[in-house]
């Protein structure tokens, strides 16, 4: 084939693929046609020759002794090579050029058939490798359609992608041509219809990477995101943390006015965010998540947090169709329960610090100790 890494490089330029790549797919697509329409027994080699850009096709004969000559096709007895190289010893291999021109025409189309399907099936598991490695992470592109199941189709580079129903926060719509930002959820490969890739604007990652992209000091990791929780299109829950002494990492995460996380809320729809700083005590995280409520303790069981509150904090605790202790308990991982108490009862027996269990915290106090 003359000038074949001419044509190598074209497609690797045109498709944006290695060049070693293609050139491992032209090679093992000439041995698969040769294969098919030569001998099928027969050993084969392709070397491509870089100074003449030529590719060459070789059958490939292994020297055995003699009495292991067996392979007639791919061995060679070494009495009989010796008569071709003098030098030549066990286990060396003999190599004969096989002319490609006296290929069939149908051996010629069937290459070419092969090499289209190589060369696409790499494209493909290139476009995976690059999209797999982009989970997790806020990818944007142009609406091109939606269906009558409410689903959106996202054109991301040379993908289109699909924002179904269920992972659009609720109330959203799209139309044609504009640009939608999303999470890249799960990437994977249909038979029928290649890569297929799923995004997602409810997932609480968004609010992460979104935080990411707005507050400078959470992307260069001076203030960690630990965990986070949301209620799409309704309200939100993040916990942060620093290791710097000189960094409020909730003041750094709302900004000056709330610029910072009011520019991440308006990409949600408007969500509501609460900023909290996590604390490795279990009670004072808790009662943190629980804002903007105060609360007088917390007792631990296991994975069970007993709240005690009074009663006019109870319904701040609660929020709005419970949507304030469900976000807290989906951030700390508790199973929150309130125990509501009068203002005299701190005072009571039932209530002192003596009788009270050991994992009891006064909250309010741990606070500023901490």
């Amino acid at each position: 084939m003359e000038k074949i890494l001419d044509i190598i490089e074209g497609i690797a330029y045109e498709k944006g693929l290695p060049i070693e790549s293609v050139a491992d797919t032209v090679k093992n697509a000439v041995i698969k046609v040769a294969k098919e329409s030569l001998d099928s027994a027969i050993h084969y080699d392709v070397e491509i020759d870089k100074k003449n850009k030529t590719l060459h096709l070789y059958q490939v004969i292994s020297v055995c002794e003699d009495s292991n000559a067996l392979d007639t096709k791919n061995t060679i007895p070494l009495s009989e090579a010796k008569k071709h190289d003098n030098d030549i010893k066990v286990g060396d291999e003999l190599r004969y050029e096989l002319s490609l021109e006296d290929m069939s025409r149908s051996a010629v189309n069937a290459l070419f058939k092969e090499l289209e399907f190589k060369i696409q099936r790499l494209i493909e598991t290139q476009l995976f490798d690059k999209y797999k490695s982009q989970v997790g992470k806020i990818v944007s592109g142009n609406v091109v359609r939606t269906d009558n199941l409410g689903n959106t189709y996202i054109e991301i580079d040379e993908i289109r992608a699909i924002l179904s129903k269920k992972n659009r926060i609720k109330g959203e719509e799209f139309n044609v041509g504009q640009i939608v930002s999303a999470v890249l959820k799960h990437v994977g490969i249909d038979r029928q219809n290649g890569i297929m890739i799923e995004l997602s604007r409810t997932t609480p990652k968004m609010l992460e990477e979104l935080l990411k992209l707005e507050v400078p000091e959470i992307k260069d990791g001076d203030v960690t995101i630990v965990n986070s929780a949301r209620i799409p299109g309704e309200r939100a829950k993040v916990a942060l943390k620093t290791d710097s002494t000189k960094i409020d990492p909730v003041g750094a995460t709302v900004g000056v006015k709330g610029v910072r996380i009011n520019a991440v809320s308006k990409e949600l729809k408007n969500e509501s965010i609460d900023c909290i700083e996590y604390s490795t005590q279990p009670e004072i995280y808790i009662a943190r998540a629980l804002s903007p409520a105060l609360v007088i303790s917390v007792a631990l069981e296991d994975k069970k947090a007993i709240v005690s509150i009074t009663s006019e904090q109870k319904p701040k605790a609660i929020g709005k169709s419970g949507i304030n202790i469900r976000l807290a308990s989906m951030l700390t991982g508790y199973e929150i329960t309130l125990k509501e108490i009068n203002h005299g009862a701190q005072q009571s027996p039932n209530h002192n610090a003596q009788e009270a269990p050991k994992n009891n915290i006064d909250i309010l106090s741990s606070l500023f100790k901490e």
